[in-house]
């Protein structure tokens, strides 16, 4: 087991600026600079050329558009009055913002915009006054608000566009979209403008890194050396203003670092501006600051200096609202003061003591200062990666259309641009658009904020997504063959060197659904966004915040779900092409090619879309996305989340389908809330405040002897988190996974017969998540694994209800770890030939067992020669006994024949090979066909059968394309039917039997002869062609479910230990007994509830799980002076029926002499609660995720666990499987600790299941079947009852109750029961039900082997209708005698052989 360090909320705090060996910007790239973007714009006015009105003075006129052509606003009249446009440039003012057209009487005015209505020589500046008729069309504008700072945003270019000759808005232009020319004549004239920080007296240079914390670099994730350009992506700036500028406000960013394993780590930053020295300038830095005179070099008054600097925190976690609430208290902290704490105090503070939200505590609430608190909330829980994604941004932003044509270039891997003024919402979008593909991934160049610095990456040959500010444009000239995204102004500009697809290349329906959905969204958002007044945006802001949060949540959601769904139908039925590794790989196993069908996949498609798929197809999104799927890998849960999706959508719909694909799951309300206070204050000797001697005129350099360590002992504990320890391959099921199975337990818990196979289903899927254990403790790990193997082929033939895949998951991870890829392989066919299709995580952990496996050679190895070499003399052994026995007739003529001689021991393989080998097998082989012969096959000529058998073996070896699968030695192991059959077929042929035939007790001891992971129902070979060079094949059956596995079964020894288990719980209600397989009937598909429901009073109730150990074993101290304990007596004589019967139904540890009169040394009786498999998974799934697979081989787990312990092996004894667990009861405190030096296998445990009780309760009335064996002097465990007691049931009723069952009169037992009950003095009510005291008292009469309970179940269920019609069902379930529902019958027929009673 191995813990994972806490997930940490900050990994680094880094201060960038200007440092003394930053390199200027401008001068490396001086050959693609353009000229300085101008003064912004301050003044707008329109003449009237032909009223005789001039250019007014600083005014720039418009006379032509951005091609050449000339304008006139009023081109057509034929009172043409030529107007035209001019503005002003300057910083005298402030500068203007944004520009308009008015139409009066149609639009409202908005507000903070003023109407430019006549012209500087107060004339009308209707720009359309072409008659009385015409609409009225102004300019309008809005300014800055004064006093403005130094970086405000203004209109610095003004540019008129004639779409009819072919113009279009140029790039990084907002366009007015209403037309200046409103006449009937002439072209439409339309107004567009530039907005920029139009700021001169700059230098630009690159940041570097003024101070970080922690100074050290962790081991996981070492501090990136980009991070300072990144914090400043424009620069550090020196910047030379007038002394009067208002200092602007900080400006958040965020931005993305991709580590080289795909690792997103993500920064959130805050610049700002503070003052700089001008004795660090030199001369000609001043002079280009403006801070100096050109002529005589004397200073320049009125100017002030100032650099621009940036705050940043680096994490693994996108909470970059709850960083800029944290940067923006930082920075305030540095502009106040003075403070009694010092900055590093809070900084350290912030990083060490604020844990990271966890289940139990997902909301931190965090007080900085009595002012200043920000709420930390654990990220919403989805199956999708985790992201910095906001696509509400994104609709925002570029509306629904642009956002569908950026979905079509991110699908074909175009190289996309993205800028905006606003350095926040690049990340965001950009983010937007690597998500809006999953479950592809973005494989190119991604940097959603790229710094000046690095856009050389602009000019690479390959696909890219890059983030820049707008600003950048103003000082180089972009490469021609990007696609430019302006998110300013919700504008896409493509050059002809990249053109893109159309949206109609899209699959249609799919399309139409997404764009729907789109506009709806942004529909929504516009309503939320756009209030009726200021009034009602107020309200919204103070009073509904939180619900407004919760809807842009819920919005953002059905966004991202949109996305989803067209992703869901454009990719459906991928996993059909699929081509799994079944050979053993090539050397280019891992091309796309070999393991996906491109050309079926693109067949599949409708032909009108293969462009765009066969586009997307060549794209390393696809290739990635086809070994992701191929391949285990951590994307697993992600990939198999999205084949559920695809499995949910319908592509021919036009309406997204009901059930939603993804839900809001927020932990966040009503949750418990961790308070984090702020840093203590320390206070002076004799308790007084101490004074604030910390203020600062910038932003401090970092002092390491301030910033503490932490401090708070109770941070790991509210962090602490565990993973699945790496040696569990994948036991835990994804979250997916989980709600599937809810939904199908939901969904057959009201189907009787397929409620009890998903129970089923459930035990087996405990026994799988075992099994990593299992195969670990196992000496041979391939028979173990083969086990496993049969087990689902028995899974299968019972068609048992799997409510996931994770035992062919577990199982294929296992032979991938212990080299076993046919094995593997034979996984997969099984589960195709049942019919499920492995998702991605199971699909992924199949190839990666194939393809990382060793594979055994194909040509014939050294190994195959042997055997067949083997075989050869075997057969010429075999054609050579005829003549042996001829000259024995010969020699002996007058003697008795003798029978057929054995094989030499020489070529004979061993009986029990431990090894397991192939050469053994193929003998083995032939000894199974002797022995299938039976008597009549001794009985003819000798040698023919065996001759022609292993002649035809031979024939098949030796042929490449007819092997055999190969089966395992008779003579090691029989089948279950035969063991079975045994004593009954030897006690009935005692005197025909030859001398060699073994006896009915030496057959029955024959269970123990075999090796423990051996023991079997059949001997059903896993053989193939593949198995040949397989180190050891043996005999991979599963236990029968009637007998013990290996782990009790005991030698010639008496047990060391015997734990008997019984589900009979009773009712705390009407303190009725309830059945093991009634139990099962009242539980619930909710894998929380422990509940089970009374069949007889219908109140729910906790069933218990009763155990009783008693230990043989001697104590340490006279452990070695006893002598061995005295040998077994005989069993009873078969000609003694009672005593028979009693054999019958006793197990076969207790048919070859163990007395069940033993008394143990010590007993111990416990009761933990029975818990449904469903709610036991959920259970082991937690414990192995928290403590690792190992702690389930430890006896710690008996004591720290003991629900989860006994539950399992309840379980796996039930159902025949074999584990290690009963023998962990040894280490626990229940048994009497052993001497250290003993044999591994010398102390045993036995555990029998009972169906009753296992101890009595005082006064209570004995069941007819304790009474039935004390009147036959039959021994019984249950030794408190006497036979003559205060109760009406002699030994003539019970044989009067079995001959009535006898004779099929089951009704006149049961009247004859009611009747016995309404005696005077007979119990009121009875604690088992009266058809569970019949049913148990045939048991014990006749015995299990001569019982037909579901004969019985029949025949019970027809008298209890004949009795309803006259005493009522209501009468008669008061009086117990209502028969199982079937539900619990078809419980009890699928978790196999009765119990003992």
């Amino acid at each position: 087991m191995s813990d994972e360090k806490p997930p940490q909320l900050v990994d680094y705090f880094v201060v960038a600026g200007l440092t003394d060996t930053s390199r200027p910007l401008e001068e490396d790239n001086q050959q693609h600079r353009l000229a300085r973007p101008s003064e912004p714009i301050t003044d707008v006015a329109v003449i009237i050329r032909s009223q005789g009105e001039e250019v007014p003075h600083g005014f720039t006129c418009i006379e032509s558009t951005t091609s050449g052509h000339p304008v006139d606003l009023n081109a057509g009249l034929l009172n043409n009055p030529q107007m035209f446009i001019c503005y002003k440039r300057g910083r005298d003012k402030p500068p203007l913002i944004e520009l308009g057209v008015h139409y009066e009487g149609k639009d409202r005015p908005k507000p903070g915009y003023k109407i430019l209505d006549t012209t500087p020589y107060s004339r009308s500046a209707n720009l359309n006054s072409g008659g009385p008729g015409h609409q009225r069309t102004f300019l309008t504008y809005r300014r800055a608000a004064e006093p403005h700072g130094h970086n405000t945003l203004g209109v610095t270019d003004i540019c008129l566009v004639m779409p009819s000759k072919g113009e279009s808005t140029p790039h990084t232009f907002c366009r007015v979209d209403k037309n200046l020319n409103t006449s009937m004549w002439g072209p439409a004239v339309f107004l567009c403008y530039k907005i920029a920080m139009a700021k001169a007296n700059t230098l630009v240079y690159e940041a570097g890194l003024l101070g970080r914390y922690p100074e050290q670099d962790s081991e996981s994730f070492p501090l990136p050396e980009s991070v300072p350009v990144f914090c400043l992506p424009m620069g550090a700036t020196i910047e030379s203003w007038p002394a009067d500028t208002k200092y602007p406000l900080p400006v958040f960013s965020t931005f993305v670092l991709t580590g080289a394993s795909g690792d997103k780590v993500y920064g959130a930053a805050i610049q700002f501006h503070e003052a700089f020295p001008r004795e660090r300038l030199s001369e000609k830095q001043s002079l280009r600051l403006g801070l100096l005179s050109v002529v005589d070099r004397r200073p320049v008054a009125g100017r002030s200096l100032q650099t621009r600097k940036s705050i940043c925190v680096l994490s693994h976690w996108p909470f970059f609202d709850v960083f800029r609430k944290f940067l923006m208290f930082i920075y305030r902290y540095s502009i106040s003061g003075p403070h009694v704490l010092p900055l590093e105090t809070h900084i350290s503070h912030f990083m060490h003591n604020v844990p990271f939200p966890s289940p139990q505590r997902p909301r931190i609430l965090v007080q900085m200062s009595p002012y200043d608190n920000l709420l930390l909330c654990r990220p919403v829980s989805s199956p999708l990666p985790l992201s910095g994604a906001s696509f509400l941004t994104l609709l925002q932003n570029l509306g629904p259309d642009n956002a569908v044509a950026l979905l079509v270039a991110v699908l074909t891997e175009q190289k996309l641009l993205i800028h905006s003024l606003r350095p926040d919402v690049l990340t965001s979008v950009g983010e937007a658009l690597v998500a809006m593909i999953f479950p592809l991934r973005w494989q190119c160049p991604y940097i959603p904020l790229c710094p000046l610095a690095l856009a050389d990456v602009l000019c690479a040959p390959v696909p890219f997504i890059v983030g820049i500010h707008s600003s950048y444009f103003d000082l180089y000239e972009p490469p021609r063959d990007v696609i430019f995204v302006d998110l300013d102004t919700n504008t896409i500009f493509q050059s002809e060197e990249r053109k893109l697809l159309s949206p109609r290349s899209l699959p249609r329906r799919p399309c139409k659904v997404l764009l729907a959905s789109l506009h709806s969204l942004s529909q929504q958002l516009d309503e939320m966004y756009s209030g009726p007044g200021e009034e009602a945006s107020l309200e919204l802001l103070l009073s509904d915040a939180e619900a407004a949060r919760g809807r842009r949540a819920q919005l953002e959601l059905e966004a991202r779900a949109a996305f989803l769904r067209f992703m869901a139908c454009a990719l459906r039925g991928y996993r059909s092409f699929l081509r799994p590794i079944a050979p053993a790989p090539a050397p280019a196993g891992r091309d796309a090619g070999s393991l996906f069908a491109l050309q079926g996949f693109l067949k599949s498609r409708e032909r009108a879309y293969h462009r765009f798929y066969g586009q997307l197809l060549r794209t390393q999104l696809f290739t990635q996305f086809i070994e992701d799927c191929s391949f285990a890998s951590d994307r697993d849960p992600c990939l198999e989340f999205f084949d559920t999706c695809v499995d949910k959508v319908q592509a021919d719909l036009e309406k997204p389908e009901d059930a939603p694909l993804m839900e809001l799951d927020d932990p966040r309300g009503g949750e418990h809330t961790v308070f984090i206070t702020p840093p203590e204050q320390p206070a002076g000797p004799d308790g007084a405040e101490l004074p604030a001697r910390y203020r600062y005129d910038g932003f401090p350099t970092l002092r390491p002897e301030l910033l503490e360590p932490p401090r708070d002992p109770l941070v790991a504990q509210l962090c602490q988190a565990r993973s699945s320890a790496p040696s569990s391959p994948a036991p835990r099921r994804t979250k997916q996974e989980m709600k599937v199975a809810q939904r199908v337990a939901q969904k057959y818990s009201s189907v009787p017969d397929m409620w009890a196979k998903c129970l089923l289903g459930h035990c087996y899927g405990l026994w799988f998540l075992y099994l990593p254990t299992h195969v670990r403790a196992a000496p041979a790990k391939l028979r173990a694994l083969q086990l496993a193997y049969e087990v689902l082929r028995k899974m299968e033939a019972h068609k048992v209800v799997l409510p996931d895949e994770v035992c062919y998951r577990i199982l294929m991870q296992l032979c991938g770890q212990y080299g076993e890829p046919v094995l593997s392989v034979r996984v997969l066919l099984e589960m195709k030939r049942a019919g499920i299709v492995p998702n991605t995580i199971t699909y992924g952990y199949y190839n990666k067992a194939v393809l990382e496996s060793k594979w055994p050679a194909g040509t014939q190895g050294g190994r195959l020669r042997w055997a067949k070499l083997r075989n050869v003399v075997l057969g010429a052994a075999q054609f050579r006994q005829p003549l042996r026995q001829r000259e024995r007739r010969a020699a002996a003529a007058t003697a008795a024949p003798p029978a057929p001689a054995p094989l030499p021991p020489r070529l004979r393989g061993p009986p029990g090979s431990a090894d397991g080998s192939l050469s053994d097998v193929s003998f083995a082989t032939d000894e199974s066909d002797r022995a299938d012969e039976g008597p009549a096959g001794a009985g003819g000529p000798a040698g023919n059968t065996p001759r022609r058998g292993l002649a035809a073996k031979l024939q098949q070896l030796l042929s490449p394309g007819k092997r055999p699968s190969l089966r395992p030695a008779a003579s090691t192991e029989l089948p279950a039917g035969a063991r079975d059959a045994c004593p009954r077929r030897g006690s009935e042929q005692r005197d025909g039997e030859p001398p060699q035939r073994r006896s009915p007790a030496e057959t029955l001891l024959r269970p123990r002869e075999r090796p423990e992971s051996t023991a079997s129902e059949s001997s059903v070979s896993l053989g193939s062609e593949l198995d040949l060079s397989d180190t050891s094949v043996g005999s991979a059956g599963v236990p029968k479910s009637s007998e013990p596995p290996a782990d009790g079964a005991a030698g010639q020894e008496p047990p060391a230990v015997e734990v008997l288990l019984s589900s009979c719980s009773r009712c705390q209600g009407c303190g009725a007994l309830v059945y093991d397989e009634e139990v099962m009937a009242g539980w619930t598909s909710d894998d929380s509830n422990l509940n089970t429901t009374c069949p007889f009073c219908g109140r729910s109730f906790v069933p218990f799980l009763s155990i009783e150990i008693q230990d043989f074993q001697l104590p340490p101290s006279s452990a070695e002076d006893d002598s061995l304990p005295p040998p077994a007596a005989q069993g009873p004589v078969l000609s003694d029926r009672r005593r028979c019967l009693a054999l019958d139904e006793a197990e076969p540890e207790l048919c070859n002499g163990y007395p069940d009169t033993a008394v143990p040394r010590r007993s111990e009786r416990v009761a933990f609660a029975y818990l449904s498999p469903l709610v036991l998974r959920k259970e082991l799934e937690s414990l192995v995720e928290n403590e690792g697979g190992e702690f389930l081989a430890q006896p710690e787990l008996v004591d720290s666990h003991p629900i989860i312990y006994w539950n399992l092996v309840w379980y796996f004894q039930r159902l025949g499987l074999p584990s290690n667990l009963p023998r962990l009861l040894l280490g626990s405190q229940h048994v009497t600790p052993t001497p250290q030096a003993q044999p591994p296998d010398s102390p045993c445990v036995r555990v029998r299941l009972l169906w009753d009780v296992l101890a009595p309760e005082p006064d209570s009335c004995p069941p007819l079947h304790v009474l039935w064996r004390l009147h036959s002097n039959v021994p019984t465990r249950l030794r408190s009852w006497r036979p003559h007691g205060h109760h009406p049931f002699s030994l003539a009723f019970m044989e009067a109750v079995l001959n009535h069952v006898g004779l099929n009169d089951v009704h006149k037992a049961i009247t004859l029961f009611l009747e016995t009950l309404a005696a005077p003095g007979a119990p009121r009510h009875l604690q088992r039900s009266i058809y569970r005291e019949i049913l148990f008292l045939m048991l014990a009469a006749l015995g299990r082997d001569h019982t037909d309970i579901a004969a019985f179940d029949k025949k019970y269920k027809s008298a209890y209708n004949k009795l309803a019609g006259s005493l009522g069902k209501e009468e008669l379930r008061r009086r117990r005698v209502q028969p199982p529902s079937s539900k619990a019958i078809d419980c009890r027929k699928s978790f196999g052989a009765t119990l003992e009673c």
